[in-house]
């Protein structure tokens, strides 16, 4: 991260997982618990379904990235926060992506429907084996390595304040907010988009973890640039 071919990688990572991601929220079917009706649901999607599926299982390795990224940014003044947290992130990355993985086999099944019950009881013996391990770690990593980043965030005030408590309003929005209103889905990508654009801006300007906003240093960016 000291040096500018590492941040406009980082930076890259960011935006185009962000992204992604609102790509895949934006284009993903309504799915019920039922696996037949989600299997029915994919094969009604069509190509939106395809679209969504494989932008969510393409931003995954970005995201690992741009976690790691924002761990380095935050460690300054909140090593520990900053660590746990990008370590939790890659993993609920990593469990994304297994899971991603799973459901392209999801996707190619859900074309067969003279057998979408017989298959639907193979999503459920899927989904209630060693599957759910990886499910869990996608949502708590993700879920835990974002709350934990965006407060190591705030307390190093290497970014701008705004992007932490966008972070913030993602998590509630995205995580607690769907089910109740269709316009959360949409509202979370945005905020996704803000907060990770603001931080790849960040790092773009040459902030890394060993500069800090503060008045005391002010001075010494200047002169060092």
């Amino acid at each position: 991260m000291t040096t500018t071919p590492a941040r406009l990688f980082a930076a890259t990572c960011l935006v185009v997982t962000a992204l992604l991601s609102a790509i895949s929220v934006l284009t993903q079917p309504e799915f019920s618990a039922d696996p037949a009706e989600r299997l029915a649901a994919m094969d009604a999607a069509g190509a939106s379904g395809v679209v969504s599926l494989l932008t969510f299982v393409v931003a995954q390795l970005p995201f690992m990235v741009a976690a790691v990224a924002i761990a380095v940014m935050a460690r300054g003044r909140s090593p520990r926060l900053a660590i746990t947290g990008g370590a939790l992130a890659v993993v609920g990355g990593f469990g994304h992506a297994v899971f991603g993985g799973i459901g392209l086999a999801y996707l190619a099944m859900s074309g067969d429907r003279a057998n979408r019950v017989a298959l639907a009881d193979v999503v459920t013996r899927v989904e209630s084996g060693p599957a759910v391990i990886f499910m869990a770690a996608g949502l708590l990593g993700t879920v835990i390595g974002l709350v934990l980043l965006s407060i190591a965030l705030f307390r190093s005030r290497v970014v701008p304040r705004w992007i932490p408590v966008a972070l913030w309003l993602f998590i509630v929005t995205e995580f607690a907010l769907t089910n109740v209103s269709e316009w959360a889905s949409p509202a979370a990508g945005l905020l996704y988009v803000a907060a990770f654009t603001g931080i790849a801006v960040q790092l773009v300007r040459g902030l890394d973890s060993s500069r800090e906003l503060d008045d005391e240093f002010a001075p010494a960016a200047s002169v060092g640039s």
